[in-house]
């Protein structure tokens, strides 16, 4: 898919609040589906390869936690704090992806890894109760008090701020995704995806491919839980870490269309209208019931769906026969 969808998409959004002025909860909305469309993408960039990862919600909740601890407890700017949480993502992705991937530690065994590797994560951020408030989870220090935007905390009052940061956020995620899929590092996971001896034996450094976009699948992720955290203003286990979340961009990258460009983003509207649903719907009466229905709806999808919502729609538009064209 080109780059014409994207940047229509993009424009429609950036003048949706001047051409058609929508409340506060439907602007709200939108915002979370592009900062969830790009945590998906950033899923996307290396789980279409093969490298199936339940752990990307330890990256988020590191990026959340990160910045989020640094400013409550050093006031430091999330300017300076963004760095030193990416820099400790791409650390722990380096941790965890290099012992799998130098002694080929793959499929379903590295999506154990993964899915303890998170787990580890949230339990830490439990344990540290009186730094990071535990379950209850912590909200970061407001800067509003003086005024509607502070700049230096990446804390604004105005949502439509929100709305053009998330925007251009999520552009920067799906041309990311772009560039790798044009360039030979997709070649050359695609070769160890089908055989590492044979991608090996024709120069193919399998372990530095696959540990280079882990990493930037994590730095991306744990960007989104910046992102995240400085919006809500409050971060918790269960919102931006834990095996829950992990699943939930699983699932969302699987509904969506995890090998096309915008697949992600489809998944994210199509989560968050099935959660808002739920909520509307059922509110809290049964606890636990979004994460049964995600699971669910993972194994349909799977059997039924493989290439997601938006890849099945433009396989059945690539096999709709053309018109036939009268002979002259």
């Amino acid at each position: 898919m080109d780059l014409a969808a994207p940047l229509a998409i993009a424009a429609a959004v950036a003048l949706l609040p001047v051409l058609a002025p929508i409340g506060e909860y439907h602007l709200h909305l939108v915002i979370l589906m592009l900062i969830w469309g790009f945590v998906y993408t950033s899923w996307s960039v290396m789980g279409r390869f093969g490298l199936v990862s339940l752990g990307h919600g330890a990256f988020m909740g590191i990026g959340a936690y990160g910045v989020t601890l640094l400013w409550n407890q050093l006031g430091l700017s999330p300017w300076l704090g963004a760095p030193i949480a990416l820099a400790a993502a791409a650390l722990f992705a380096v941790v965890i992806g290099w012992p799998c991937f130098r002694f080929r530690i793959t499929g379903h065994y590295f999506a154990l890894v993964t899915l303890a590797a998170t787990e580890i994560v949230r339990l830490v951020i439990v344990a540290l109760r009186d730094l990071t408030g535990g379950s209850l989870g912590m909200t970061p220090k407001t800067a509003l008090t003086e005024g509607p935007v502070a700049l230096w905390a990446l804390q604004f009052a105005a949502k439509e701020v929100w709305l053009y940061i998330a925007l251009t956020v999520w552009l920067a995620g799906v041309l990311i995704w772009r560039a790798v899929d044009r360039s030979m590092l997709r070649y050359a996971l695609e070769a160890a995806g089908q055989d590492e001896d044979a991608a090996a034996s024709i120069g193919v450094d399998v372990t530095r491919a696959k540990l280079g976009v882990t990493v930037l699948s994590a730095v991306m992720t744990a960007t989104g839980g910046i992102l995240y955290a400085q919006y809500q203003l409050y971060v918790a286990p269960e919102t931006v870490a834990g095996i829950a979340i992990s699943l939930q961009i699983v699932f969302a990258v699987i509904a969506g269309g995890m090998f096309v460009q915008l697949g992600p983003t489809v998944g994210a509207v199509f989560t968050l209208a099935l959660t808002e649903s739920l909520r509307v719907a059922i509110g809290h009466a049964i606890p636990s019931l979004d994460g049964l229905i995600y699971g669910l709806m993972l194994v349909l999808f799977i059997i039924y769906m493989p290439k997601g919502i938006l890849g099945q729609a433009l396989a059945l538009v690539g096999r709709r026969p053309r018109p036939a064209v009268a002979p002259a």
